[in-house]
């Protein structure tokens, strides 16, 4: 009995060794920088399959209803690339520093956490028109 268990644990561990997939991102970390309000608010994290089995990501949750991700619903298969976008709404005027949790199959943890940052800066007031005078009419 002892002898079956060492069996079954061995075969489980070589088959995930064998088909692991890993997920490898060119940054986690995106700063925009000072942004004018009403800016385009979507940056894209680029990540790669450093696997040797399909990726999943089954969930993609910002930190709050200002930062929305967009993720691919289907398996990325190793060595492909893919990206996460993340819209963040520009309409909110100041510093934010805020994150994307995504939840995937990878081998090296199944949450990775993504940053946005950045400073949103208020519309510019419009200057004012000269006044008329009776040379520039």
């Amino acid at each position: 009995m002892k002898t079956l268990s060492s069996i079954i644990a061995v075969l489980f561990f070589a088959v995930n060794f064998v088909s692991a997939q890993d997920i490898k991102f060119e940054s986690l970390e995106v700063n925009y920088g000072s942004i004018e309000k009403g800016a385009d608010g979507v940056r894209v994290f680029k990540f790669t399959n450093t696997g040797t089995a399909p990726l999943i990501i089954s969930n993609a949750q910002g930190s709050c209803g200002c930062t929305v991700p967009t993720y691919p619903k289907e398996p990325i298969m190793p060595g492909e690339k893919g990206e996460i976008r993340v819209k963040y709404d520009t309409q909110r005027v100041g510093q934010f520093t805020k994150y994307v949790t995504l939840t995937t199959n990878a081998t090296s943890g199944t949450s990775t956490q993504l940053k946005i940052s950045g400073d949103v800066k208020p519309e510019a007031a419009p200057t004012p028109e000269a006044p008329k005078s009776l040379f520039n009419q």
